[in-house]
C-alpha cells in the first residue's frame, strides 16, 4: 500500500492543483452561459501544441508550451471580441464553430505527422498518471498566480459573471476585462491540457460546477462543492486506473460523471446548502 501512495502522490497532487483552479473557472464558465468555451479553448490549446510537433519539438517542452500558449491567447482575443453586449448571433454559437474548425485544424496538421494518432490520444486523454513533482510545483506557481489575479480584480470578474448589463451599465470595459478572463483562463488551459488532456480539463471545469451551482447561490459554497467533488472523484479514479490498469484520464471523467449522475437520481432527496 506505501508503495501504491508512493507512486499516486505527484499524480494526485497535480489533480488537487488543477480542480482548485479549474473548479473556480467552471462556475464562471457556467454562470456566462458559454459552457463549451473551455473546450474551444482547450481545443485550440491542443491545436497549438500539434503545431509544435511539426518543427520536432517534443510534448511537454518549453517550445510547445510556448505554442499552446500562443494559441491560447488568439482564443481569448477571439472571444473577447466576439462579446456583444445585444448580438443578434449567440457567442455561444461562435464558441462552438471555433472548437469544431480548431479540431479540424488539429486532425490535418496531426495527420502530418508520423505516429499522429498517438499524438492526439494524448491530448485527448492526458497522462497525469506520469507527472512529475517538477511539473506539479510549475503548475502550482502558474495557478497560484493566476488566482491571485482573480482575487485582486474579484469584484469586476464577479460583476461581469453575474450581472453582466450591470457592468455595461456601469461602463466597466467588458471587453477587455473579458480579455484577460480568457487569457488568464487560457493560461491555465494550457498547462492543464499539457498534464492532464482536453477530456479531463473539460470535466474538472463543468461536472462539479453543475452540481455546486445547483446546490447553492453563494460563490464560496460552490467553490468548496466543487473542490470536494473533484477530489474525490481524482482520488477514486487514479486508484481505479492503478488496480485495474485503465487510462487515469478517462477514469477520472467517468468517476466524474458518475458523481453527476448520482446527484441527478438523488437530486430531490439532497439538502440545498445554505444560500
Amino acid at each position: 500500500m506505501i508503495d501504491v501512495l508512493t507512486f499516486l502522490a505527484a499524480p494526485f497532487a497535480a489533480c488537487l492543483v488543477l480542480v482548485g483552479i479549474l473548479g473556480y473557472f467552471g462556475i464562471h464558465v457556467l454562470r456566462r452561459g458559454v459552457i463549451f468555451v473551455d473546450l474551444a479553448l482547450a481545443q485550440i490549446v491542443a491545436f497549438g501544441a500539434i503545431v509544435s510537433f511539426l518543427f520536432d519539438h517534443e510534448p511537454g517542452s518549453t517550445a510547445t508550451f510556448a505554442f499552446g500558449l500562443g494559441a491560447a491567447v488568439l482564443g481569448a482575443a477571439i472571444f473577447s471580441w466576439t462579446r456583444m453586449r445585444r448580438g443578434r448571433v449567440p457567442q455561444e454559437a461562435l464558441i462552438g464553430i471555433t472548437y469544431v474548425v480548431a479540431s479540424a485544424a488539429t486532425i490535418l496538421v496531426a495527420d502530418r505527422l508520423p505516429e499522429h494518432a498517438d499524438h492526439v490520444k494524448e491530448l485527448m486523454s492526458g497522462a497525469i498518471l506520469w507527472v512529475t513533482w517538477g511539473t506539479v510545483l510549475r503548475n502550482l506557481l502558474v495557478c497560484a498566480a493566476v488566482g491571485a489575479l482573480h482575487w485582486a480584480f474579484r469584484r469586476r470578474f464577479l460583476l461581469i459573471t453575474e450581472e453582466p448589463e450591470r457592468a455595461f451599465d456601469e461602463g466597466l470595459a467588458v471587453r477587455w476585462w473579458d480579455f484577460l478572463f480568457y487569457l488568464s483562463f487560457g493560461v491555465v488551459i494550457t498547462i492543464a491540457v499539457e498534464s492532464a488532456g482536453v477530456l479531463m480539463v473539460f470535466t474538472y471545469l463543468v461536472a462539479p460546477a453543475i452540481i455546486a451551482i445547483a446546490t447553492s447561490d453563494r460563490w464560496t459554497h460552490r467553490i468548496a462543492i466543487a473542490w470536494a467533488l473533484g477530489i474525490a472523484a481524482s482520488a477514486f479514479g487514479l486508484f481505479a486506473s492503478y488496480r485495474w490498469d485503465v487510462p487515469s484520464g478517462p477514469a477520472i471523467v467517468c468517476s466524474l460523471g458518475g458523481l453527476l449522475l448520482t446527484f441527478a437520481a438523488l437530486r430531490r432527496w439532497l439538502p440545498t446548502v445554505a444560500r
